[in-house]
């Protein structure tokens, strides 16, 4: 979910492993030379899930082992879903409840889906994800009052406990 983390810890995880680094959210600013509020307020939703489509197959199918951090609503597709498990990628979920999550992004004008009332969006999304996160993700991780640097380190415990391929 936004606000999880999953950016910092991304990258962190990425250094300590000598692997690349994917932000979804980059990538599909990078393609689209716009905005991801840009994208979502102009051409939609449909639209913008379309585009994180593509940028997932990108980022997963690159050459190198890599860590990617893909944006919150990327499990709503059936088709990014089997991307993910088919990746043969070790997938984390960064957990926290809506509450620290609103916290942590406020309304900050870059979200979207938070434009109006940011705490009952994310009460909402985090219903409505839950299902898919538990479908994909190999591990949770409970980021509620711990930093960045234990986060990491519970991430990469986990990875090596996974023996990923």
């Amino acid at each position: 979910m936004m606000g999880s983390g999953k950016t910092s810890v991304g990258q962190i995880v990425a250094s300590r492993l000598g692997r690349p680094f994917f932000d979804s959210d980059e990538m599909i600013e990078a393609r689209e030379g716009r905005t991801v509020r840009e994208i979502w307020l102009t051409d939609g939703e449909p639209a913008y899930r379309l585009i994180e489509t593509d940028v997932l197959r990108d980022a997963l199918a690159a050459s190198d082992p890599a860590v990617i951090a893909a944006a919150g609503g990327v499990v709503l597709r059936e088709e990014n879903r089997e991307l993910l498990e088919g990746s043969g990628a070790f997938i984390v979920r960064l957990d926290a409840p809506p509450e620290v999550l609103a916290e942590r992004v406020g309304n900050q004008g870059h979200r979207p889906l938070l434009d109006d009332r940011p705490l009952e969006e994310l009460r909402r999304l985090v219903d409505e994800r839950e299902p898919f996160y538990e479908e994909v993700a190999d591990a949770t991780v409970d980021v509620e009052g711990h930093d960045v640097d234990s986060i990491v380190d519970e991430v990469l415990r986990l990875f090596e406990l996974a023996d990923p391929v």
